[in-house]
């Protein structure tokens, strides 16, 4: 497909991209997306669940999402604008409804609480396994030290199909990938990808920072599938994750295990 690009290989930059990207092609990635269609009649959103750790940009990639279809900068959901990232900033899980026009893609993208490494601080992880059952009600505020539990209000005890997980999609920033191994942030997307794995959905691991991960994006955002570090960082999440950094140029979601990167630090 095309967008490949080829150049001098130097201990920074591979000569040809390691990843084949249609640059040129984004009217015909938005026009799949639009087409696509759901089977069962009695799911009419398929719930994209947006998980990961604080300060990597889960807010923001779902504003990017809205943005592109709306055709306008989106804000829908709040983004933590200061500079204190030591704190999660999203509190409440809530699911934001992408707008075509006047209509609605047939997903929507929910947001949750960060995924920090001390065990009393972020979202729960046993939180995510149960948002990813469909067990968790709009608007639930997350509870740092203790997991939704059948007894509180905003358990829902026989949830839908509308109400489950069909993709999880984790956000983690590429240039905190070597911290991130150092404490229980790894072990905890490990905990939660084998729960998705029993449940049998699809994930999807989004490097956002490239830009502050590798100079070379920095001057170009094009060099992403080119660089050497990038790719260094991608497969160190593999490894740390268990996430499979195959990458399947079909599209289908429900084909396998994803890697991508989104998101310039200064966007």
């Amino acid at each position: 497909m095309g967008g490949s690009q080829s150049t001098q290989e130097t201990d920074f930059e591979y000569a040809k991209a390691w990843r084949d990207t249609p640059w040129g092609e984004k009217g015909h990635l938005e026009k799949t997306l639009k087409d696509f269609g759901l089977c069962d009649p009695n799911i009419k959103h398929a719930r994209i669940l947006v998980v990961g750790e604080i300060g990597a940009g889960k807010s923001s990639f779902i504003n990017s999402v809205n943005s592109v279809f709306q055709g306008r900068i989106t804000n829908e959901a709040l983004v933590n604008k200061t500079t204190d990232t030591s704190r999660t900033f999203t509190k409440l899980y809530k699911t934001y409804y992408i707008r075509n026009g006047q209509s609605l893609m047939p997903f929507v993208l929910t947001d949750t609480m960060g995924i920090e490494s001390e065990n009393l601080h972020g979202i729960h992880q046993e939180d995510i396994v149960k948002a990813m059952e469909g067990c968790i009600k709009e608007r639930y505020k997350f509870n740092p030290e203790s997991p939704i539990t059948p007894q509180d209000n905003s358990y829902r005890s026989n949830p839908s199909l509308q109400d489950q997980t069909y993709c999880l999609v984790f956000v983690i920033a590429a240039d905190k990938i070597s911290m991130a191994a150092d404490d229980n942030i790894y072990k905890k997307v490990k905990h939660i990808k084998s729960k998705a794995d029993e449940l049998e959905i699809p994930q999807v691991m989004i490097l956002t920072r490239p830009d502050e991960a590798c100079p070379l994006v920095k001057q170009n955002i094009r060099k992403v599938y080119t660089s050497k570090k990038i790719k260094e960082k991608l497969e160190e999440c593999s490894a740390h994750t268990g996430i499979s950094n195959w990458i399947n140029h079909g599209g289908n979601l429900t084909g396998g295990k994803y890697i991508s990167y989104s998101v310039y630090n200064d966007q």
